[in-house]
């Protein structure tokens, strides 16, 4: 990794930064984006502290803010003409339904569409950057989503909010690999596991007691995400989902290509970009 460029989101803190720490000790240019200026920048110091890295970045960026996205795309493509890595890890959950500036669910926002629009952004830059790699970051989810109450106007369940949110990072992952296709680009998505991490601090009682007895630290959870943005055993996989350093199954609902593409054209219609 020595020398190439990448972008972790949500790398203050967790997993994110546990990422981001892994590819400063490879020598790779590390660009944090965070939402936060002030944790972004403790999670700067600490990790060029911890790994001695010169090459380590902030990138400001609500994911939550499809306007934030935008801006943040503008200003890496001021710095960089290039990017060799881009793993979407940033993600949310609520207890409740809360609505972004932009009319949308927070968790349906945060977890999906500002990672898919991010992504989209970036495209001619990862193209430069071939062999490049998307990695994003997710569960094996099984929740089918309610195409017309993507948002949970009309019924909100938190738990199955984030679920949805889940599954739709499984879909994206398959058809931006199909989309990118022998372009140098590799899209993967990968599942780290229970992490020790703020993550759930609004889930319910049994939830939050489940992540805290069998979720692993950040470094440990870490390995996974890293094998997949790093190996040069996956160089040409694509469109392949890993728990750590294996290949598993999703469900059939997240492998089916029609529920990928009605998803992609709905997430390119409320992003405001082309199909």
């Amino acid at each position: 990794m020595n020398g190439k460029v990448c972008i972790v989101t949500g790398a203050s803190a967790g997993l994110g930064k546990a990422i981001a720490a892994g590819l400063a000790r490879l020598g790779a240019i590390v660009v944090l984006a965070c939402r936060d200026q002030a944790r972004g920048e403790a999670a700067r110091a600490e990790i060029q502290a911890a790994t001695g890295s010169p090459t380590v970045e902030l990138l400001l960026v609500d994911l939550a803010s499809l306007r934030s996205v935008r801006d943040a795309a503008a200003e890496f493509k001021q710095r960089y003409r290039r990017l060799n890595l881009l793993v979407n890890n940033a993600a949310v959950f609520k207890s409740r339904r809360i609505v972004t500036p932009d009319g949308l669910e927070t968790m349906f926002a945060t977890n999906h569409l500002g990672p898919f629009l991010l992504t989209n952004l970036l495209l001619d830059e990862l193209r430069a950057g071939a062999a490049s790699r998307v990695v994003n970051v997710t569960a094996p989810s099984t929740t089918r989503l309610v195409f017309d109450d993507l948002q949970g106007e009309q019924i909100f369940r938190t738990i199955d909010a984030f679920g949805a949110s889940k599954m739709c990072n499984l879909l994206f992952t398959y058809e931006l690999a199909r989309r990118l296709d022998r372009s140098g680009v590799a899209a993967n998505a990968v599942h780290p596991g229970l992490v020790r991490s703020g993550l759930m601090r609004e889930a319910p009682a049994a939830a939050r007691w489940l992540f805290g007895r069998f979720s692993a630290a950040p470094e440990r959870a870490a390995m996974g995400p890293l094998y997949v943005a790093t190996s040069r055993e996956l160089a040409g996989v694509s469109g392949a989902f890993f728990k750590g350093r294996r290949k598993i199954r999703s469900s059939a609902y997240a492998r089916d290509p029609q529920v990928q593409r009605r998803l992609w054209d709905v997430s390119a219609q409320l992003s405001g970009i082309a199909g």
